[in-house]
């Protein structure tokens, strides 16, 4: 498990983070504090560590990160933690836009995709 917190190259994420799946890290993004908690084997683990380090639950969503794709395909929205009737998000990906576009900004100014 890791917490990115600074920029790191999509090469160093590969390196890092495809430990429990071959092709996919799971991540949970802080979007609040602008921060991703990355490899683990359930988004659970890594909500649980940023609730345990001071994040507040309404702030974190679950998404995938694919980085042997091409950038199009790099995010997924999709987590059990997001299923979250009381904060108007009833399934499992994360559903609204606005919420979509803060975690692709953090996910691009922490990521750069680029070789």
């Amino acid at each position: 498990m890791k917490v990115l917190d600074s920029r790191i190259t999509r090469k160093e994420l590969i390196e890092i983070c495809l430990n429990y799946f071959k092709t996919m890290t799971k991540a949970v993004v802080d979007i609040e504090n602008g921060i991703i908690a990355v490899d683990a084997e359930l988004h659970s683990d890594l909500e649980a560590y940023l609730l345990e380090n001071g994040s507040l639950q309404e702030n974190l969503w679950g998404i995938n990160l694919y980085p042997l794709k091409d950038k199009k395909d790099f995010v997924e929205y999709t987590a059990l933690i997001n299923i979250r009737p009381h904060q108007d998000n009833y399934s499992m990906e994360v559903e609204n836009p606005e919420t979509r576009e803060n975690i692709l900004k953090i996910v691009d100014r922490l990521v750069d995709y680029e070789p």
